[in-house]
């Protein structure tokens, strides 16, 4: 039997927790103060954590939030965002590098969700290897409420696990998709009960340290060139992000992020 996993309360002032126990590395997502925002500070210590991991030779990660949280993550910390006239999302963005982080780690890495997901977080959740979650998840995609460009390379993140109409709908809409629907369209690995969501996570991952971990890090890493390297031609990329500009460069983005930290409804112009 693998040790539980223990999530510290989020009275630590470390915003993120890592330990490992029987080859199973654990990263605690711990602010609460911010529900879990994915700042730049928080995201340097996950992926610290990811490579203190490695070199460890941890053999399975689980990656959560702090035990009782009703938000997993509100995704982006929208404060560091660009205001305007600037890609938000630009390659060495703190979520691009965590991004790459955990789909570059050389072992299985698991989202334990418990409670909702929002923004970026999909996206971090989306990058893990399998998800586990219980009945108080729920996911969105909401770059349409700050009127920011989504990058491609996000977009194709979200096209390599779901079907095309999903995708466009999670983006259009940015309605939350909640457990049963998460499960239904394979977002979610496993639905289990609230009260069981350690334990499954917990023999799901010790599973995995029992297998060859080599043969796994091979297929993992197989499997992201496999969908990660879709030839795109220099003009088309280009294109994109002439298209992505100019939507940062818009009047609606600025808007959106000031309709955001004022606390109030954004009122888009289309301009």
């Amino acid at each position: 039997m693998s040790a539980p996993i223990t999530a510290a309360a989020p009275s630590s002032d470390a915003l993120v927790l890592a330990s490992i126990a029987n080859s199973i590395g654990t990263i605690t997502l711990n602010n609460s103060t911010r529900r879990n925002a994915l700042s730049e500070v928080l995201l340097d210590q996950v992926i610290a954590a990811l490579d203190d991991f490695k070199t460890k030779e941890v053999r399975v990660v689980i990656l959560r939030a702090f035990e009782g949280a009703t938000v997993w993550s509100a995704g982006h910390d929208i404060k560091e965002l660009p205001q305007a006239n600037q890609d938000p999302l630009g390659y060495s963005d703190p979520l691009e590098r965590a991004l790459r982080a955990v789909r570059a780690f050389p072992a299985p890495v698991i989202a334990m969700v418990h409670g909702s997901v929002w923004g970026g977080a999909f996206d971090l959740v989306a990058s893990c290897d399998m998800i586990i979650a219980d009945e108080t998840c729920s996911f969105a995609i909401t770059p349409a409420n700050l009127g920011l460009p989504y990058n491609t390379t996000g977009l194709m993140h979200f096209l390599g696990r779901l079907p095309i109409n999903l995708v466009k709908e999670l983006f259009f809409t940015a309605a939350p998709i909640k457990g049963n629907d998460a499960y239904k369209w394979g977002i979610v690995n496993h639905l289990v009960p609230s009260a069981e969501l350690e334990a499954f996570t917990t023999d799901f991952a010790t599973k995995i340290t029992k297998k060859a971990p080599l043969a796994i890090s091979v297929a993992k890493e197989q499997l992201r060139i496999l969908t990660d390297y879709q030839p795109i031609a220099a003009q088309i990329f280009e294109q994109l992000q002439e298209m992505r500009r100019t939507v940062y460069d818009s009047k609606d983005y600025t808007e959106g992020i000031q309709a955001f930290l004022q606390k109030r409804p954004a009122v888009f112009t289309g301009k």
